[in-house]
């Protein structure tokens, strides 16, 4: 795994906007962060978002470290995959 810290949310969501992602974990709006799992070609990444600590990108090794690490966040800060919030958020909007 390698961390490199990112001054700025726009340079997390630069990088998100390039990437597929695969699930989200954690919300800014009701606890302190969120980690946005993704891939961009064969690399598997963690971007990071606080509005407590630093943020990061974290670049894993491979699939298994990324699905690990994933599970731990999970557990950590428990959330629904990204495709279920977006289904959530657009049966919102439409309410």
């Amino acid at each position: 795994m390698e961390e490199i810290e990112i001054a700025s949310w726009l340079t997390l969501d630069a990088i998100k906007g390039a990437a597929e992602v695969k699930e989200t974990v954690g919300d800014l709006q009701s606890g302190h962060s969120k980690s946005i799992f993704c891939t961009i070609e064969g690399d598997y990444l963690e971007l990071y978002y606080s509005d407590m600590a630093s943020n990061f990108i974290r670049r894993y090794e491979d699939k298994e470290e990324f699905e690990l690490v994933l599970g731990e966040r999970k557990e950590e800060v428990g959330d629904a995959p990204y495709e279920e919030r977006n289904e959530l958020e657009e049966s919102l909007e439409e309410e």
